[in-house]
């Protein structure tokens, strides 16, 4: 069978896609100091020039890596409230999802990076918060959504419980991933998860 040719906005797209994934796993590996337009190029096959067709710079694909990041975790919240539920079931989803976070985050290191950068670079700090800030804004919007199906009377403002929640699923996930003997799955599951049912559920956990 004759190989269909890619058009040219597909053929972009397949350099962009394979520049980011290339950079996801070196910024992984290395640290986003230490690698650099060289090291991602080469790592996708490609050329230092392909690279800058498609970024202005590592700062911009940075962020294009956090976005995607972060709208595949927003696609696993949009999952749990697109399909009807009873109040247990989307309470089990919210939870299950919520506890788990800390083991299927991938690039939780790259988050660590890029706040790291912004403390350091001026520049970047301003993009970086202003895409917090969008975070954050969604998030507790999903709380809002929440506490609207489910009846959950709310503790907190959403704003304040999003900041709380992103807070510390970032602190136990760093406990875990650097200590994990002594934070193992189970207690960063016990942790997240009685803070959540606590203070977002209004029970015990």
């Amino acid at each position: 069978m004759k190989r269909q040719r890619l058009t040219r906005e597909q053929s972009k797209d397949q350099t962009r896609l394979r520049l980011l994934d290339a950079a996801q796993a070196i910024f992984m590996k290395k640290g986003f100091v230490a690698a650099s337009v060289e090291d991602i190029a080469a790592a996708a096959g490609y050329t230092r020039g392909a690279f800058y067709s498609n970024f202005r710079g590592k700062n911009e694909l940075f962020l294009e890596l956090l976005r995607r990041d972060h709208e595949a975790m927003q696609g696993g919240l949009q999952a749990i409230f697109a399909s009807a539920a009873s109040r247990e079931e989307m309470e089990a989803r919210v939870l299950r999802y919520y506890s788990t976070l800390h083991c299927e985050n991938k690039c939780f290191l790259l988050w660590a990076e890029a706040k790291l950068l912004a403390v350091r670079d001026g520049r970047f700090r301003i993009r970086f918060n202003a895409f917090m800030h969008e975070k954050l804004e969604q998030l507790g919007a999903y709380i809002r959504e929440f506490s609207a199906r489910v009846g959950t009377p709310m503790l907190m403002t959403p704003e304040t419980l999003a900041i709380g929640l992103m807070g510390l699923c970032d602190g136990v996930q760093f406990f875990y991933t650097i200590d994990p003997q002594n934070v193992p799955t189970e207690l960063a599951e016990k942790v997240l998860a009685g803070f959540f049912a606590r203070v977002v559920f209004g029970r015990d956990a």
